[in-house]
């Protein structure tokens, strides 16, 4: 780890070289400028690693000399240092792994309507409610763009955005097959049924990314959804766009302005494609298997939600909350962290920096 340290701090050093010669070149000043950002607090870290190091190896030798007294305190602070550099390595393993490029950026969050018929689209609103509380107690901002109601206060589509700093860090993990088991309230026999959602979580996609031609789109215009008499809007609104390549379709009609609604939808089909096209990447050049949002059948899944047991149980890690109401209220730390922690034991590992 010591190698891999001594690389990153030459390497400063010849940012501030660099920097210190570069004149008015002022795109290069920033670039080496995020670079050095980026680069400066693991070899702060590095130096504070190294000198523990260096003072424990001290301490060792004075434990085995002559002087009584000296070793009682050698003793003493060798008690201090082996827990510090403990921490400082986890500390320095995890920061030496490369870090996501999206992990700052906002998420785009659908959830689908699966198995289950209207059980499953009401079970599409509640899991919608419930990133929606969890975004609240972050203070994330919450922006709708397009639904698909049922009749019986479900959604058989729900596509929104999530706004704050670090969404697709945290949300990332929640892409995949979400199962839901209780008595539905149209069942009068009072039989417990299973069903099932599913959830894809995208990062926001700059234009720039994802370059889409014109002559690849249908952009189709019509008028949006509505309740009926004076909310109908009398104006087409919503934009449903096709991606002819792929087959892809994009509707969305929250907006009142038809600009607005194909703005949202062109960024929805960035984040889609530029994500289609990640996998690929990622399935090159990584053995790990990444969670897939599946077809909705019943016998997948990443996360079951038991309201007879009050049970949430997470399947990817074998974790369970017994408080079932508070985590439908946004609460979803537990999973989240425990996911975040697997997942960077296991890079670590793939990585060569596990011990």
């Amino acid at each position: 780890m010591l190698d891999k340290i001594n690389i990153i701090e030459t390497r400063l050093h010849e940012i501030d070289e660099e920097l210190a010669s570069v004149g008015g070149d002022y795109e290069r000043i920033a670039q080496l400028g995020k670079e050095r950002a980026e680069i400066e607090p693991l070899v702060t870290k590095g130096r504070e690693y190294r000198q523990a190091l260096e003072n424990l190896a001290q301490a060792r030798d004075l434990i085995n000399g002559n002087d009584a007294e000296m070793a009682e305190l050698a003793a003493l602070e060798i008690e201090d240092l082996e827990p510090t550099i403990a921490t400082l390595e986890k500390e320095i393993r995890s920061m030496l792994l490369p870090k996501d490029p999206r992990d700052e950026r906002n998420v785009i969050v659908e959830i689908r309507a699966g198995a289950g018929g209207d059980e499953a689209g009401i079970f599409a609103a509640d899991l919608f409610r419930m990133y929606t509380r969890y975004a609240e107690r972050l203070r994330w901002k919450i922006e709708l763009l397009d639904e698909n109601e049922t009749g019986v206060g479900g959604y058989k589509e729900v596509i929104f955005m999530i706004k704050g700093n670090g969404a697709f860090s945290r949300l990332k993990y929640e892409s995949g097959v979400h199962r839901v088991q209780r008595v539905p309230v149209t069942e009068s026999q009072g039989r417990i049924h299973t069903s099932t959602a599913t959830v894809a979580v995208l990062a926001e996609v700059d234009e720039v990314e994802v370059d889409i031609p014109a002559n690849d789109i249908r952009i189709d215009v019509f008028k949006s959804a509505g309740a009926g008499g004076q909310n109908v809007q009398k104006n087409a609104t919503a934009i449903r766009i096709t991606h002819l390549p792929t087959g892809m379709v994009v509707t969305c009609q929250d907006e009142r302005s038809q600009t607005q609604n194909r703005l949202r939808a062109m960024g929805i089909l960035r984040a889609r494609l530029f994500e289609m096209e990640d996998e690929k990447r990622r399935l090159e050049i990584e053995s790990e298997r990444r969670s897939q949002v599946g077809s909705g059948d019943r016998s997948e899944k990443i996360r079951t939600y038991n309201y007879p047991q009050s049970r949430v149980t997470d399947h990817r890690i074998n974790v369970s909350s017994y408080n079932l109401p508070v985590v439908m209220d946004g609460d979803l730390d537990t999973f989240i962290d425990e996911l975040a922690t697997r997942n960077e034991a296991e890079r670590l590992a793939a990585a060569g920096l596990d011990n």
